[in-house]
């Protein structure tokens, strides 16, 4: 076994596993589940100002939280049959800070092809800093994975921020966030949102974006909904 495939493995082993062994031990306890699941839905899938897939988009989430430490995994798919899975891992320090790691995987490749030419899992570390409205973020892929789309040494970054009503943002990477591979500024635009109440118990997350791409001289304009 090579040390990738052993590191593929192990990680999604501590991913899979981590959250019911961490159940177990608080069966009986009174305190609040710490597992939440969740759904999104939006008119299009946008990310780092790239358009993935076609038409609306269903986004679930399966997370696991216990103080700052955060495992799930989160999901898009959509009619027209784009699919992608990911595991994910991250630790929220008290200060602001927040270190993570995802594997993005796309189910209808072999989920156990970790090879260059035609891998299905591109991995990233990340790092974030927020500091009243101001949020940072540096994005790094360790690997190249074919089927998955990545280089490897792929690089993204972002600076936001969010005021009373509407957040701003300006994104820039290479690798598989440009149409060339050269670094650019590829995500610039402003989201906003509100919460609808539907009933004393229930509420309704609606938010919407406006995303340029510079890069690749695309607008777009999404919204969605959480539950």
């Amino acid at each position: 076994m090579t040390k990738m495939k052993l590191f593929f493995t192990v990680l999604m082993a501590v991913l899979i596993f981590s959250p019911n062994n961490l159940m177990a031990q608080e069966e009986g306890n009174e305190n609040p589940s710490k597992f939440s699941a969740g759904a999104d839905f939006y008119s299009s899938y946008i990310w780092r100002g790239s358009k993935l897939g076609t038409g609306p988009a269903f986004q679930p989430t399966i997370d696991f939280t216990t103080g700052g430490l955060s495992i799930g995994v989160w999901g898009s798919f959509d009619a027209a049959g784009y699919m992608e899975s990911d595991l994910y891992a991250s630790y929220s320090f008290p200060f602001g800070l927040t270190l993570g790691v995802i594997d993005y995987y796309l189910p209808d490749l072999d989920i156990f092809d970790i090879t260059d030419t035609t891998g299905s899992h591109a991995l990233e570390l990340s790092a974030g800093y927020e500091l009243g409205g101001l949020s940072l973020s540096a994005n790094y892929i360790i690997n190249e994975a074919g089927g998955a789309g990545s280089y490897g040494g792929d690089m993204y970054f972002q600076a936001g921020y969010a005021f009373e009503h509407v957040e701003i943002f300006l994104g820039a990477g290479n690798g598989w966030h440009t149409s060339d591979g050269e670094f650019a500024v590829c995500n610039v635009g402003l989201g906003t949102g509100k919460t609808i109440k539907i009933t004393d118990s229930f509420s309704v997350e609606v938010s919407g974006q406006v995303v340029f791409n510079p890069e690749k001289k695309q607008l777009f304009g999404v919204v969605g909904f959480s539950l």
